[in-house]
């Protein structure tokens, strides 16, 4: 059973985990994030992007997408600071944000394969 078989709620233990836990904006911030990861087509995306920085009309043959649908994925994933991108010349290329996007997906991708 996933339940208490007895209700016995420790006030004292409560309030120190109360005083660890993120704050509500901050919550609804890791739920954005893990709301966009959840989708497969941008998870094929940020995969492809762990490598290396690419351009949309690679993204598209990597994800077996349309450049319009690639270019609209891309659009999310950056509103949440999932990818960033730089312009050369006349070509956008992408890749991940930071550090931390390549740790949680790595460590994803760990969890998954044991």
């Amino acid at each position: 059973m996933d339940t208490c078989s007895k209700k016995c709620i420790d006030p004292e233990e409560v309030k120190k985990t109360l005083k660890t836990m993120p704050s509500p904006d901050t919550i609804l911030g890791l739920s954005e994030i893990f709301k966009a990861l959840g989708d497969p087509s941008r998870i094929r995306i940020v995969t492809a992007l762990l490598a290396r920085e690419h351009c949309v009309c690679d993204l598209s043959v990597l994800c077996g997408q349309s450049e319009s649908a690639v270019s609209h994925q891309l659009r999310v994933l950056r509103t949440l600071r999932i990818v960033k991108n730089r312009r050369q010349g006349k070509t956008i290329y992408y890749s991940l944000d930071d550090d931390h996007v390549r740790s949680l997906l790595q460590m994803s991708i760990e969890h998954i394969s044991h």
